[in-house]
């Protein structure tokens, strides 16, 4: 297997020589390198100086946006890029910062998904271009303020169909209006389009819809007082009486089935992000103890640190084959709930423990945002919980293993 990595200098070492203690990265191709080798030089260079400041201050740092976009880091190659390349594209940038990695998933990964199973083959050669390009940014609108969880059964928002005044039948006539609101969506207030979901009032199935976001009835509010996931803007989102032609409507979204299917598709990109958050506080962590001088010797000559940071490194090792096979799956096409729900739950259980290993290492230093470790430790948090909390997760694994669902109706 090759150790190195091909970027616009020549080769070089390779991108992650220590968090990826089996060498994972002997899977991606030279061009792969070389891109993720141009968006670790930007993160490096551009991103890491904001964070801690913009982390502080609970704002997104708006300046990185169009530098980021303009890397092509979606689509950069003549072929379609491989799954392999798309998860340490989320871990580099989730080792820099989970907010980062979010903002970039909510668009390469969420709102793509929604449209590449959600669409019509006519809707996605519309859209499709504008949304690797970023020229159409939209948000994935499903959790609700009262449904997170239980939101397949739950969900509250409603859509109700008017035909045209003409009497027209026909593909894209009539209009959807929409009564409700969505919480915890990331990035709304910078989207050109909310994708909603919403219970058709007619037959209580669940639709999707693209939203206009400045359009009339659309509240877009940020919400305050995080204490996880500072730089994110999260918003609520009040619809009330929003009107949305049928031509935006998903038509291949008939169901919460439909729904599911992108959960199960998006799981496995929060378990990459939960991966990378190990790799960036492990880091972090050892770059600490290898300076910090206690005793007139380095905290990584102890062995209780020694010790922490081989746990560390066993975390991120495990959770790192779990995502990498899990990958591997999907290129194969074999999309499975309880794959997807395995990977997430554990990748997050392991990161948990990590985030607290590398601020427990770096001592009073680490509550504070100089040493990194810091910021990872309470990003984890909102990441434990999104996409599917903990007991969600082991409750789709456990009816795959019993063949009995334990989830309450």
């Amino acid at each position: 297997m090759t150790t190195s990595t091909t970027t616009e200098a020549g080769v070089g070492a390779r991108l992650y020589p220590v968090p990826d203690w089996y060498d994972a990265e002997a899977l991606l191709g030279p061009d792969e390198r070389a891109v993720l080798a141009r968006l670790r030089d930007f993160l490096d260079t551009e991103a890491k100086p904001l964070l801690a400041d913009y982390w502080e201050r609970g704002e997104f740092p708006e300046q990185l946006a169009g530098p980021l976009i303009d890397l092509n880091l979606m689509e950069p190659f003549d072929a379609p890029a491989r799954g392999i390349y798309h998860g340490f594209r989320i871990f580099e940038l989730a080792r820099t910062d989970a907010s980062l990695a979010t903002w970039y998933t909510a668009q390469a990964g969420l709102f793509r998904t929604a449209i590449r199973v959600g669409a019509s083959e006519e809707q996605q050669r519309e859209w499709m271009p504008g949304v690797i390009d970023f020229s159409l940014k939209g948000v994935f609108s499903l959790t609700e303020p009262e449904h997170g969880s239980d939101i397949a059964g739950g969900l509250a928002t409603t859509a109700r169909f008017e035909g045209n005044p003409d009497g027209g039948t026909g593909p894209g006539s009539g209009t959807w209006i929409l009564e409700g609101a969505k919480r915890w969506i990331g990035g709304a207030s910078t989207a050109d389009v909310l994708c909603v979901f919403a219970r058709d009032v007619a037959d209580g199935q669940v639709k999707g819809f693209l939203v206009d976001r400045n359009a009339p009835g659309v509240i877009v509010e940020k919400i305050h007082g995080k204490a996880s996931l500072r730089m994110m803007q999260n918003a609520h989102i009040t619809l009330a009486g929003v009107r949305v032609p049928e031509s935006m409507r998903l038509h291949n979204v008939d169901s919460f089935k439909d729904v599911a299917a992108m959960l199960r598709a998006m799981r496995s990109d929060v378990a990459w992000i939960a991966t990378g958050i190990q790799a960036g506080a492990f880091e972090a962590a050892l770059a600490y103890v290898k300076e910090r001088q206690q005793f007139g010797r380095t905290l990584a000559s102890f062995q209780l640190v020694q010790e922490k940071l081989a746990r560390m490194l066993g975390n991120l090792t495990a959770s790192l084959s779990l995502v990498v096979r899990l990958n591997e799956q999907q290129s194969q096409g074999s999309y499975r709930d309880q794959d997807s729900a395995l990977a997430k739950m554990q990748t997050s259980l392991m990161m948990r423990e990590t985030v607290a290993l590398a601020r427990e290492v770096v001592g009073g230093n680490g509550i504070t945002l100089a040493a990194d470790v810091a910021r990872f430790h309470a990003d984890a948090e909102a990441v434990y919980s999104y996409e599917g909390t903990h007991e969600i997760n082991a409750l789709i694994v456990g009816r795959a293993l019993t063949g009995e669902s334990a989830f309450t109706h």
